[in-house]
């Protein structure tokens, strides 16, 4: 969190009035932040620069008028020295690299939860608030991977990332939720198996369960995705 008299100031930059709505409640909702205004172009974005304090840009790429790089690329130019977390559904590595030389300090892939944003924001605000001068080549390291994600945990032994991957695209897609036997036949594993990736989102957090009743029989388990955490 950020330790400073004055809170974290952020503009977001969206197109899309509904996700733009809805990270600035998300920034609102991470203690040490404010959101300072939201811009869904990428000359709107120039405009409240011009006239408002900003430390951060939640900054999505693919802007209608300028690609999200380009505008970073022009505000260096201009003076402004804001750092940025990039919003994107590319997952282009060459992006990637391109940002790093333009103030982008993370990258944050749609479509992605409070958690994701809230995590990504507590450790700009760590790596931000380190002062003072480094005893070595350690706590230089340590500064930076204050602002990487940890390493993913292990998978349970049987679990497959691509397959956890599929899995996990599939219940997110549905709206009302899917059974074991549903999530099989749209990957094309076994039932069994489905139920046990399933169950490992159960206990990561990521999907709640629930009985089905109305038929015939021992009611089915319906699993969904967490939408919001």
């Amino acid at each position: 969190m950020n330790t400073a008299e004055q809170p974290i100031r952020v503009l977001v930059v969206e197109d899309d009035p509904v996700a733009a709505d809805a990270h600035v409640m998300y920034v609102g909702r991470v203690p040490g932040f404010v959101a300072v205004g939201k811009a869904h172009t990428g000359a709107e974005a120039r405009r409240l620069l011009d006239r408002t304090p900003v430390d951060l840009l939640l900054l999505d790429l693919h802007l209608p008028d300028v690609h999200g790089l380009q505008l970073a690329r022009s505000l260096r130019a201009a003076g402004h020295h804001t750092d940025v977390i990039a919003v994107t559904s590319a997952r282009d590595l060459t992006v990637v690299r391109e940002g790093v030389s333009l103030g982008v300090v993370q990258y944050v892939l749609k479509p992605f939860t409070f958690a994701t944003l809230r995590d990504r924001l507590v450790r700009y605000a760590e790596f931000r608030g380190a002062a003072g001068e480094a005893s070595g080549q350690d706590e230089v390291d340590r500064a930076l991977a204050t602002l990487r994600a940890p390493t993913p945990a292990a998978l349970p032994k049987g679990l497959s990332g691509p397959t956890l991957e599929r899995v996990t695209g599939t219940l997110r897609g549905s709206d009302e939720g899917l059974t074991a036997a549903g999530v099989a036949e749209a990957v094309g594993i076994s039932r069994i198996t489905a139920r046990r990736y399933l169950e490992h989102l159960v206990n990561a957090g990521r999907a709640v369960r629930s009985p089905q009743y109305g038929q015939v029989g021992r009611p089915e388990l319906v699993y969904r995705w967490v939408r919001e955490r």
